[in-house]
């Protein structure tokens, strides 16, 4: 406990979800990757439980460096960032692994890891707006000086998402959006920008359409119609998950005993809430549910604290990105989205999707630090 009270600060409540999510992510995805170990591990059906433990220490090795660096020196950092991850979704559309039509994977030569370039984007976008609405307060209704550079970074990193991840790039576009309602940027900007984005995207859409293949339209196509279709056969992935929630019940069939991850697509990933749902039960799923809505709570508890603007938009940008991406994982699993390919933050398998996401919740937990500090030096100087 002395150790904890030394070295863990920020907001406990936040390491508490972090280790709670972290839980369940081990359970759900050494009982979810049963099939995946006969297929390519010879049965080693602890192979994937350790490397996503080993995947899960290593983040939480990040988030606890992360956490100790003072915020405000992300400021300086979020403008590098933005302007590595720019290329690299360049590089990405132009030179990446492609895996399933999409090309959002970059292979690092010699270690061969792959990552996603716009978890990279994500995190910069959001700390290179809350950089610039810091800066800009005082002329934040300036349309020229203000608005026009901070919505020119997030149109051209959501145009670069688009092409391979249209739900990544909603989701950047809209958290986007509520930082700068948060950051006083006039409303009226704000919603003439979301009317013109809709419609740039629309004829982005019909253009891509017109191309040999299709590019990713004929898929999002595909997944809207299958969405909106009555057609069980049309919508293999949600009748699953639905089957696999109606086994839940209220209680859950326990830990390690469910039947549909030998039938859900991704049931490690994409599905892995509908099968926490199946072994946890509908207490299990609205336990993890309220563990997000009480991350977001304390995201935005912790940017009203904050003792600087920088930190409060980064508190707010980050909690509302996770949260937002987590909530339509979770819709995508009881079939209130069509599929999305939205991992579960923290609790989904995967390598540096994890990291990142971990990344994010260090920054949220300096910021919070920060705001402790304060209050801390504002007490030893009124007993002084």
């Amino acid at each position: 406990m002395k150790f904890i009270a030394e070295h863990i600060k920020g907001d406990r409540v936040v390491w508490v979800i972090v280790v709670l999510l972290s839980i369940f992510s081990v359970l759900a995805v050494y009982s979810s990757t049963g099939t995946l170990a006969f297929r390519y591990q010879g049965g080693n059906t602890e192979f994937y439980m350790i490397k996503h433990l080993f995947i899960l220490l290593i983040g939480i090795f990040l988030m606890f460096v992360f956490h100790n660096i003072r915020y405000s020196y992300f400021s300086r950092f979020a403008q590098l960032l933005f302007y590595v991850s720019v290329p690299l979704l360049l590089f990405t559309i132009l030179s990446g692994t492609n895996v399933n039509d999409a090309s959002r994977w970059l292979t690092i030569p010699v270690l061969n890891i792959n990552f996603q370039s716009s978890d990279i984007a994500k995190m910069a976008i959001i700390l290179y707006m809350a950089r610039l609405l810091a800066l800009k307060q005082d002329i934040i209704s300036d349309f020229k000086s203000a608005f026009i550079p901070l919505i020119l970074p997030v149109v051209i990193v959501t145009l670069l998402i688009m092409p391979a991840n249209l739900s990544t790039a909603m989701l950047v576009f809209g958290t986007s959006l509520i930082i700068m309602f948060v950051g006083r940027v006039p409303l009226k900007y704000i919603a003439a920008t979301s009317g013109i984005t809709i419609v740039a995207m629309l004829i982005l859409i019909l253009l891509i359409m017109q191309l040999p293949g299709k590019g990713r339209v004929e898929t999002w196509q595909n997944r809207i119609e299958a969405f909106t279709s009555d057609n069980d056969d049309d919508n293999y992935q949600a009748v699953q998950a639905k089957i696999a929630i109606a086994n839940g019940g209220i209680w859950g069939k326990m830990p390690g005993n469910s039947t549909q991850r030998n039938f859900l697509p991704h049931p490690y990933s994409d599905f892995i809430y509908a099968l926490i749902i199946e072994e946890f039960g509908l207490l299990g799923g609205v336990f993890i549910l309220l563990l997000y809505l009480i991350l977001l709570y304390r995201g935005i508890r912790i940017a009203a604290h904050s003792p600087g603007a920088f930190g409060t938009f980064l508190s707010i940008g980050l909690s509302f990105m996770l949260v937002f991406q987590a909530l339509i994982n979770m819709g995508v699993a009881v079939n209130l989205l069509p599929v999305t390919g939205q991992p579960l933050p923290l609790v989904s398998m995967g390598g540096t999707n994890t990291w990142f996401t971990c990344i994010s919740l260090g920054i949220i937990l300096s910021v919070s630090k920060g705001k402790n500090e304060k209050s801390s030096n504002a007490a030893a100087n009124e007993k002084a």
